[in-house]
C-alpha cells in the first residue's frame, strides 16, 4: 500500500459545481480507479485559496495521477476542464505533496 497526496486548483465560484460533479462520479471511472488499485480517495477544498487537496491509497505503484492514457480519465478531464486550472491536454494542474509525517 502506498499513500499519495497532491493539490489541484479550483476556479473561483465553482465549489458547488465541483461537489455536484463528484457526487455523481461516473461508475465507469470509479470502477476503473478501483480495478487499478486506487482506494480510500478523498478530496478536500480550502475555501480561502481554492486549492483542492487530494489524498489516496494505492495498491501497487500507480496512482490516479498515472492513468492519463485511459480514455475514461481523459473524458473526465475534458468534463472538469471548465472549472479547474488545467494543462493543455485538459489534465488538471497537480502538484505532488511529499509526505513528511504519518501516524496510524
Amino acid at each position: 500500500m502506498k499513500r499519495e497526496a497532491f493539490k489541484m486548483f479550483l476556479k473561483p465560484g465553482f465549489e458547488k459545481e465541483y461537489e455536484k460533479r463528484h457526487a455523481a462520479i461516473w461508475p465507469e471511472l470509479k470502477q476503473m480507479l478501483s480495478e487499478n488499485g486506487v482506494y480510500d480517495y478523498s478530496i478536500y477544498w480550502d475555501k480561502d485559496t481554492n486549492i483542492l487537496f487530494a489524498c489516496q491509497k494505492t495498491k501497487g505503484e500507480e496512482s490516479s495521477q498515472d492513468m492519463g492514457n485511459n480514455p475514461i480519465v481523459q473524458k473526465w478531464w475534458d468534463y472538469m476542464a471548465d472549472i479547474m486550472e488545467v494543462n493543455s491536454d485538459n489534465s488538471p494542474v497537480t502538484i505532488p505533496l511529499p509526505e513528511v509525517f504519518h501516524m496510524d
